[in-house]
């Protein structure tokens, strides 16, 4: 199996959903299926259907995310010394060159990326346009849109 690249704050992220899984919703779910089974007859009783269905999801999870740990490779941004290179868990901040407007991302793991709070995915063509390059580089990103051009402002890492 690979090694998937995540952040410290990502891997501490999936292990406290690991947690919350394991301790909350899996009782919750197993309460709610001896409940719906006090009612009798299984055969047309959905409201068993959906604890089970539930309970599936929550074991699919599980497995999920157990796998995701082990084969994670945890990186600290803020231990990264790249030489003012854009590497992964390095904080980027951008300035478009058409528009003059300037954003700011880090690159994470899959899992972690969510575009509202500036993370973004590490396979994401913008992501994959820095990776390499230094503070005064150009990048020219394939987006939906069209193509963009970046300059980098500032690499970070944090």
């Amino acid at each position: 199996m690979a090694t998937l690249p995540i952040t410290k704050r990502g891997a501490e992220q999936l292990k406290a959903e690991l947690q919350r899984l394991k301790t909350k919703d899996r009782p919750a779910v197993i309460a709610a299926i001896a409940e719906a089974r006090s009612h009798g007859d299984l055969s047309e009783n959905a409201e068993y259907d959906a604890a089970k269905d539930r309970q599936g999801f929550i074991e699919g999870r599980i497995k999920e995310v157990e796998g995701k740990l082990a084969a994670a490779q945890i990186i600290d941004p803020a231990a990264l010394d790249a030489g003012g290179r854009v590497v992964f868990g390095a904080t980027v901040q951008l300035e478009d060159e058409d528009s003059g407007e300037q954003v700011t991302y880090q690159i994470v793991g899959e899992d972690e990326a969510d575009l509202k709070q500036g993370l973004i995915n590490i396979s994401s063509p913008i992501a994959r346009a820095l990776i390499g390059k230094e503070e005064g580089d150009s990048a020219e990103v394939q987006a939906p849109g069209g193509l963009r051009h970046y300059e980098i402002i500032s690499v970070r890492y944090v």
